[in-house]
């Protein structure tokens, strides 16, 4: 789809702060594949975790972008509060135009069990899986004009829900709102589809826990983000069209 535009497509990539992370694998991806695209982030909350997050990594991810012949923007912003989702899209509009495809590969997971788990720490973890997703997804339908069947949302989501809750079932959520779209955007032509990449070694995997993941995997390795990146672009591309409403498990067959 994109090399036949004579004018670049624009995607929007929530969650590029990290090198090694699924987000920056997607937006040096469509890049080649011949996107400008813009990119989010929230360094906040990468230093909170245990593998923080490098000062340069954003701006790293945005000149790799540039350097494959795209134009890029990059934008921090704290999808916990609400008038940033149009913010933001205001900001790539301004910058670069509309948007053709929305990919949101953000985030916010601490561990915690049913047990465990403070009502604040579910509240947050709704409030960026879940309910950032949809004012994502709605400031798209909203702005979207593109042509009829070009449009393309995707979303990465996760099955861990044990010991995980919080971010389990919001990611559950954000699920079911993503295809939705598929239907209630069907008269924009836009599609919309969930990637659940299994286990991908993004930083968090001890050598221990890669092990176990690779006897448990019918390829016997672990997922990494450009295996999820390269779905992501067969999606937005035009030979993606016919894939939609689906939650794809592209995790190489885990047990």
């Amino acid at each position: 789809m994109a090399q036949e535009n004579k004018k670049r497509p624009i995607a929007l990539i929530t969650g590029a702060s990290r090198s090694i992370g699924i987000g920056a694998a997607i937006a040096l991806t469509l890049a080649n594949a011949g996107w400008d695209v813009a990119t989010t982030y929230w360094r906040p909350y990468d230093d909170s975790m245990p593998w923080e997050s490098q000062p340069e990594d954003a701006e790293g991810i945005l000149a790799g972008v540039r350097q494959l012949g795209s134009n890029a923007v990059s934008i921090e912003a704290d999808l916990a509060d609400v008038n940033v989702p149009a913010q933001v899209f205001d900001r790539v509009e301004a910058a670069m135009g509309p948007v053709m495809a929305l990919v949101m590969s953000h985030c916010h997971s601490v561990d915690s069990s049913i047990l465990t788990t403070s009502v604040e720490s579910f509240d947050q973890h709704f409030a960026i899986n879940a309910r950032a997703t949809w004012l994502l997804v709605r400031e798209f339908g909203a702005r979207y004009i593109s042509g009829f069947g070009d449009g393309r949302i995707i979303a990465i989501t996760s099955d861990h829900t044990v010991e995980n809750l919080p971010y389990g079932a919001s990611k559950g959520a954000m699920d079911r709102i993503v295809l939705a779209a598929a239907f209630e955007f069907k008269h924009l032509g836009i599609t919309a589809n969930v990637i659940n990449p299994g286990a991908t070694d993004t930083g968090w995997i001890t050598e221990v826990h890669k092990q176990l993941i690779q006897e448990k995997t019918a390829l016997g390795r672990v997922g990494t983000p450009q295996d999820c990146a390269n779905l992501v672009r067969f999606l937005c591309s035009k030979e993606g069209g016919w894939v939609n409403g689906q939650l794809l498990y592209s995790d190489g067959g885990i047990a």
